[in-house]
């Protein structure tokens, strides 16, 4: 088992005082916070190395493009990939989710082909292929979750068909927690040998990543979820899949030659990395992958089912006053917990955290058509990582307690002046 109490030593943001108290980040399914290896990893370079890659024969150029090739080697290493020439750096998930759907969507989408979506999609998944579709003449439909937030398998299975060409979905949910089984997913859709692109922005930072195992077709992460910099993120792509699309992002780097008439594109994974690429944030990214690989993904797993189901434990102290979505069984889910407090504003109780030195996200958390299948206009969200601990778990429940014993008060306070803090 990992342990929290020496991780903390490596992320000076957490020594921070927020309100005259101590933060608690709970807030990771947004951004996690950065050690300093990977801090200082960025530093070095900008320091030392700093040049721009594939543009030069003199020492720096040289030196930062075997760092930032380097970096793909070690991503390729952290989800298995057969090569680290299927690894492409973009600037986030949605960038990923952006690439696939326009440099393999525009190229092989005909009109009338089906593009399976989920109800708990993120909008970065969901809302590329929408708009390919309208483009493309394509037909876009939602796979339904029960009420207990898992996906339903049996919808998929009546939903898709030999028009069915994309089947796109959240390895995990990042309002639910639900971790979908990708192995059926994958089975129903390539029997119809449609594809199967994967988000992986709240899977990939906290459970082992087997991309031959999983048998999809594109992963899509950011590296800010995983320790790792703004900016930064991975599509993954099995190689004879990667060579079906159409470059969508095209210049500087993505060509080996180019005259008026005729243009020649650059090998994997460059052809996809137009122009100067984030090399800081590349090289801040494979080092925040080795800090997890260092750790074991099976103990960040591990980690977060103790943090959850700890949570869940203490919840039940709370009773009827609180009301939490998505699957019961802490095996079933990542450390994702959205809830509401009995008769408040979803806002109020996020903010009423925050002046507890708590960080919370409150709304809809880049997925409204999940919110509204749930009837809800919004929830409150904490999200672990392994730097969390039991005792800051016993904060917030207790911070959690004080606000219910305040509600009266605080339902006198208007919304409004909530979220601009006055």
């Amino acid at each position: 088992m990992l342990d929290p109490y020496k991780i903390r030593e490596d992320f000076p943001i957490l020594e921070r005082k927020v309100h005259g108290r101590r933060i608690v980040y709970f807030d990771n399914a947004a951004t996690t916070q950065k050690p300093r290896q990977v801090i200082n990893a960025i530093k070095e370079f900008y320091e030392k190395y700093n040049a721009n890659v594939h543009r030069g024969l003199h020492t720096l150029s040289q030196e930062a493009s075997e760092l930032y090739e380097k970096a793909h080697e070690v991503i390729a290493k952290f989800i298995n990939a057969y090569s680290w020439e299927e690894v492409i750096f973009c600037f986030n998930t949605t960038d990923a989710m952006n690439i696939v759907a326009y440099a393999w969507g525009l190229k092989n989408l005909r009109e009338g082909d089906i593009i399976l979506s989920t109800v708990m999609d993120h909008h970065s998944t969901m809302l590329p292929w929408r708009n390919v579709a309208a483009i493309k003449g394509a037909v876009v439909k939602y796979i339904n979750i029960t009420d207990d937030g898992y996906l339903r398998y049996d919808q998929l299975e009546e939903l898709i068909n030999e028009k069915t060409r994309v089947v796109v979905f959240p390895i995990m949910s990042n309002v639910l927690g639900t971790i979908n089984d990708v192995k059926k997913i994958v089975k129903i859709a390539h029997e119809v040998d449609a594809i199967v692109v994967a988000d992986g922005a709240q899977s990939v930072p906290h459970m082992p990543t087997d991309v031959r195992d999983l048998g999809i077709d594109f992963l899509g992460f950011s590296g800010h979820k995983m320790l790792g910099p703004t900016g930064t993120g991975v599509l993954w792509g099995r190689r004879d899949r990667l060579e079906e699309m159409m470059p969508f992002k095209v210049g500087g780097d993505t060509i080996k030659d180019v005259t008026l008439e005729d243009v020649i594109w650059h090998d994997l994974p460059w052809r996809f990395e137009a122009g100067t690429p984030n090399i800081a944030g590349g090289i801040g990214l494979a080092e925040a992958a080795k800090y997890l690989m260092k750790i074991g993904m099976e103990n960040v797993r591990n980690h977060e089912i103790e943090l959850v189901t700890y949570t869940f434990k203490r919840f039940e102290e709370i009773g009827d006053e609180i009301a939490v979505y998505g699957p019961k069984n802490p095996n079933d889910r990542g450390g994702v917990i959205s809830f509401n407090v009995k008769d408040l504003h979803h806002h109020t109780v996020g903010k009423t955290l925050d002046l507890l030195g708590i960080a919370v996200r409150t709304g809809m958390h880049c997925a409204h058509p999940l919110h509204y299948r749930l009837g809800l206009k919004g929830t409150v969200r904490a999200s672990y990582y392994i730097y969390n601990t039991i005792e800051e778990i016993d904060y917030f429940i207790d911070a959690l307690k004080r606000i219910i014993n305040l509600r009266e008060q605080l339902k006198t306070v208007p919304v409004e002046e909530v979220c601009t803090g006055t």
